[in-house]
């Protein structure tokens, strides 16, 4: 490492963090739990003692569980999650949509996120597989959007042996960590043609690391699409209920 990078990093690492805002996360529990139309809600429980809200949808029978990562300051029902748990769900998949860490309504630099954030999001995702590995749940997939992709890339980077069996990686802005490279678990990259301009100019980058990962990792674009898949949604599930048939059967 130089030592103009190892001087960024310091630097970075000395800013004041941006205060994780657990009571936002309870406002917006309050404001979608009322409204769910497809699940109920649950309460999941970090090491710490901290619960955070997760939507759970069991299928009978199902043919897998699918833990979706929503994206930076919204909530486990949000567009193009919200969506997909219930479409995935139609499809015969068990979903568990899990609230990721937010902060307060002001904060919206990338920089605010990470890393501050990233141990409670990696923690998240590692809780909610045991949580339905514990209910017998199998095989397990999980799918992330935006900057819950980042977050599930660190997932993936400090549990190598996870029980995911497979990533659908959604809308990630440039491309996937060194660690990547030679997952054991095929990787979906799904993004749109009209998707935000990192999304778009870092496909090249993802899909020179699914080349070195199994065989059935895919990288798919959906023509006319944006970063939330507004419009397009149902033909991102049918893309993802399909390479999921496939990849977990």
């Amino acid at each position: 490492m130089s030592r103009l990078v190892h001087f960024v990093i310091l630097a970075i690492a000395a800013l004041p963090a941006a205060a994780q805002d657990y009571a936002r996360e309870k406002r917006l529990e309050a404001e979608i739990v009322p409204a769910l139309v497809v699940g109920e809600p649950v309460k999941l429980r970090t090491a710490a003692g901290r619960e955070f809200l997760a939507i759970h949808a069991q299928a009978e029978p199902a043919r897998g569980a699918v833990v979706l990562v929503h994206g930076r300051n919204v909530h486990p029902d949000h567009e193009v999650i919200g969506s997909l748990r219930m479409r995935l769900f139609d499809r015969g998949y068990t979903t568990l949509s899990i609230q990721m860490p937010v902060l307060n309504a002001e904060a919206q630099r990338v920089e605010d996120y990470y890393p501050a954030l990233f141990p409670e999001a990696v923690e998240r995702i590692a809780v909610a597989a045991q949580w339905l590995s514990s209910r017998g749940a199998r095989p397990l997939a999980l799918l992330s959007h935006s900057m819950g992709s980042w977050m599930a890339n660190e997932y993936f980077d400090a549990h190598p042996s996870s029980p995911y069996a497979a990533w659908v990686c959604l809308g990630l802005t440039g491309g996937f960590s060194w660690a990547t490279y030679g997952s054991p678990r095929p990787i979906l990259d799904l993004s749109g043609s009209a998707d935000l301009p990192a999304v778009v100019d870092g496909a090249w980058r993802r899909r020179f690391t699914l080349g070195f990962a199994p065989e059935a990792s895919r990288q798919v674009v959906v023509e006319g699409a944006n970063h939330m898949f507004a419009g397009r949604d149902g033909e991102a599930a049918k893309v993802v209920a399909d390479w999921l048939d496939a990849v977990l059967r």
